[in-house]
C-alpha cells in the first residue's frame, strides 16, 4: 500500500509477466526508462523475471505439407532443366563452329557427324588468314566501327537531351516524327540514299557509312531520352542557380550520370557495324577497303573448286573474338544499361 511520502508499487513476478497491483504515472514512466537498478535507487523494489523451468516446455513438432513442398522442388527442377535446354540450343552453334574449325576435310562430311575431332588441327587459324588478308579487313572494321560509334555517341546523345531536358515549341511532335522514321525498313531507303551519295561522290569511301550517324538514330534517341528523364531534374535546377549553361549541365551533369546507357549505345553500335554486310557491299567497290562481313564472302568465293569448311570456320571464330571479348569486359554495364533504360520512363 502507498505510504504518505511518496508512491511504491509491489511487485508480484510470475514466469513471463510482471504485473503492477497500482499503475501510477510515475511507475509507468519508471518501467519504460529506468532500469531495475534506478528503480531501486528511487525506492522501488527491483525487479526480477523469472523464467520458466525447462522441465515444464514441451517440445512441439511442426509437422508441413510434404506433397506442396515435393511439388516445389519438381517445378524448381523443371524449370532448371528449361533454362539449360534453351542455353544449349543457343550455344550449339557456336560450339559445332569451334568444332569444325579444329577439323579436316574427311571429319568435316563425316556421318555421324563428329563432335570431338581427332586429331586436332590448330593450324588451321593460320593457314585460313593466309588465305585473305584478314588483317586488313580487321583494320578497315575497327575505322569502321569506331567512327560510327562517335557518330552515334555524339549526335542521340545531344537529340536525347534536347528532347527531355529542355521545353520548347514543337518538341513532341518533332520526337513523334523522329520516331516514326524506326518504321521505315531499310530497303526503302536505300536506292534514294544511293543515288544521293552518288551524286556528292562518295561512292567507294567510307563517308555514306560513318558521316550518316552524325545525325542520329532513331532507335537510340528514344533510349538516351528514355534514360535521361529518369536524372532528377533538381540537378539541373541547382546548376542554372550557380549560373552553368545547357552545355555545361550536359557535359558535366547528364553525361556522366548517363554512362550505363551510353554504353549499351556504343556496344548496340559497334556490335551493328562490325556485322554489317549490306552497307558496305553497296558502297565500296575496292578489296582493300572491305570490312571483315565482306571478306569472309570474299574468302568463300576464292574457293572455286570445293569450300574448305575448317578454314571458313576459323575465319569466323576470328571474326566474332573481338565481340565476344568486348561484350565479357562490358557485361555489368551492359546489363544495368538495359534494366534501367528499358524498364523506366
Amino acid at each position: 500500500m502507498p505510504t504518505s511520502d511518496h508512491r511504491r508499487c509491489q511487485l508480484v513476478a510470475i514466469p513471463t509477466t510482471v504485473i503492477w497491483e497500482e499503475r501510477s504515472v510515475l511507475a509507468r514512466m519508471a518501467t519504460s526508462y529506468l532500469s531495475s537498478r534506478d528503480l531501486a535507487h528511487v525506492g522501488y523494489p527491483r525487479v526480477v523475471q523469472h523464467q520458466p523451468s525447462i522441465r515444464h516446455n514441451r517440445r512441439v513438432k511442426i509437422t508441413g505439407d510434404p506433397t506442396g513442398a515435393h511439388k516445389r522442388w519438381l517445378s524448381r527442377v523443371a524449370l532448371t532443366a528449361l533454362w539449360w535446354t534453351l542455353a544449349l540450343l543457343f550455344v550449339l552453334p557456336l560450339l559445332w563452329m569451334i568444332s569444325t574449325s579444329v577439323k579436316n576435310d574427311a571429319q568435316v562430311y563425316h556421318v555421324p557427324p563428329v563432335w570431338l575431332p581427332w586429331p586436332v588441327r590448330p593450324q588451321n587459324y593460320l593457314e585460313a588468314l593466309r588465305v585473305q588478308p584478314f588483317g586488313l579487313f580487321f583494320l578497315n572494321s575497327l575505322q569502321y566501327s569506331g567512327a560510327a560509334v562517335l557518330g552515334e555517341l555524339v549526335s542521340c546523345s545531344l537529340a536525347a537531351y534536347g528532347f527531355s531536358r529542355l521545353r520548347w515549341r514543337g518538341r513532341d511532335v518533332l520526337f513523334a516524327l523522329c520516331l516514326a522514321t524506326m518504321m521505315l525498313p531499310d530497303q526503302v531507303t536505300m536506292i534514294p540514299l544511293f543515288l544521293i551519295f552518288r551524286a556528292l561522290g562518295w561512292i567507294n569511301t567510307y563517308r555514306p557509312l560513318i558521316i550518316p550517324t552524325f545525325f542520329g538514330s532513331g532507335y537510340f534517341i528514344f533510349l538516351l531520352r528514355q534514360f535521361f528523364l529518369t536524372i532528377p531534374t533538381e540537378f539541373s535546377e541547382a546548376a542554372h542557380i550557380d549560373g552553368a549553361t545547357e552545355l555545361r549541365i550536359f557535359l558535366d551533369i547528364v553525361l556522366p550520370l548517363a554512362k550505363p546507357a551510353l554504353a549499351v549505345l556504343a556496344l548496340f553500335e559497334f556490335f551493328f557495324t562490325w556485322d554489317n554486310y549490306l552497307g558496305p557491299l553497296i558502297y565500296l567497290d575496292s578489296t582493300h577497303l572491305y570490312p571483315v562481313a565482306l571478306g569472309l564472302q570474299l574468302m568463300q568465293s576464292s574457293f572455286v573448286e570445293k569450300l574448305i569448311w575448317p578454314y571458313l570456320m576459323s575465319a569466323t571464330m576470328v571474326s566474332i573474338v573481338p565481340l565476344i571479348v568486348l561484350f565479357l569486359l562490358t557485361q555489368r554495364v551492359f546489363v544495368q544499361g538495359i534494366a534501367i533504360s528499358g524498364l523506366r520512363g
